[in-house]
């Protein structure tokens, strides 16, 4: 009875046995097939971290249905491991909220693209060249060559200036001048070294215009597009050119001053507002009282 008992269990098991193990074989290769096409589609949607990262977590997830279902053909009950697996999620998940928020950031950073390796951009708080875009944390060089890294939620939650996403840049400039000097020629000079210099497109036309009748200037704004490559360059090409020209052509760059006039008809030599207006109504009837006297002996 025990022998025939036996035999049933084990042809019973058996076959479960060699199910479960054609179906770990054939749902492994099938696993291969997945993932490959998988790797294939998203590669061309996608950064490589983002689409590395998908097809190894779509891998391990099949590997683990795949397990689960072979380990229910034989007869195991699984029930009691699933709830373990999903508690020890949970704990972990807890544990690591704020790496989770940088990988949801990084995800979405590699989904969206807002920069891409390779660019220029201001985060607020650092300015520098992205060098790689990982799922945790974005590495960037700054102008200094400080290697920067920075969670990728907080990059996903505040605003982004990327200075490398357009190919053309405007670059404002504001050169001042003394209210002596002829802003006419001031605006002929920096006509002149924009037409000179081959990186400032024509296209959109630049502006050099009279902008602000400033305390101690006369500021021409000028107005150039360039390529974003160029943009510091031309920057300081036109600094130095138009302090240059202004120099050889006798147009001063004016620095903040104040005058102060000094009155000997009030005691202490300096005079108030209301001082000062008092004396030119003055000095204004004493001019008249002199010229009236010459035009009436003129008459005479």
């Amino acid at each position: 009875m025990q022998a025939s008992n036996l035999v049933e269990l084990l042809s019973f098991y058996g076959l479960r046995f060699i199910f479960a193990v054609i179906l770990f074989f054939v749902g492994w290769f099938l696993i291969k097939f997945i993932v490959k096409m998988a790797d294939k589609g998203l590669e061309r949607r996608f950064e490589p971290t983002l689409t590395r990262f998908t097809v190894a977590l779509l891998k391990v997830v099949l590997i683990i249905l795949l397990v689960i279902t072979a380990a229910s053909t034989v007869g195991i009950e699984m029930t009691s491991f699933i709830a373990i697996l999903g508690a020890a999620g949970f704990a972990v998940g807890f544990a690591l909220q704020g790496s989770l928020a940088n990988f949801a950031g990084g995800v979405l950073l590699l989904i969206f693209h807002p920069f891409r390796v390779g660019d220029f951009i201001d985060t607020g708080n650092h300015m520098g060249k992205v060098i790689e875009i990982q799922l945790l944390y974005t590495i960037m060089n700054t102008r200094d060559n400080k290697r920067v890294y920075i969670p990728n939620g907080s990059l996903a939650n505040n605003s982004i200036t990327n200075f490398s996403s357009n190919e053309e840049r405007r670059v404002d400039l504001v050169f001042g001048i003394g209210y002596d000097d002829d802003f006419e020629e001031a605006k002929d000079i920096i006509k002149d070294i924009i037409a000179s210099n081959d990186k400032i497109l024509s296209d959109p036309e630049p502006v050099v215009r009279v902008g602000e009748h400033a305390d101690s200037s006369v500021n021409i704004f000028t107005r150039v597009w360039v390529k974003s490559k160029d943009v510091i360059n031309v920057n300081f090409d036109m600094h130095e050119d138009v302090k240059r020209r202004f120099d050889e052509a006798g147009i001063g760059i004016p620095y903040p001053q104040m005058d102060i006039h000094f009155d000997p008809q009030v005691s202490d030599g300096f005079a108030s507002r209301k001082e000062q207006l008092m004396l030119n109504k003055k000095l204004a009837k004493e001019k008249k009282a002199e010229v009236k006297p010459e035009v009436d002996t003129e008459k005479e």
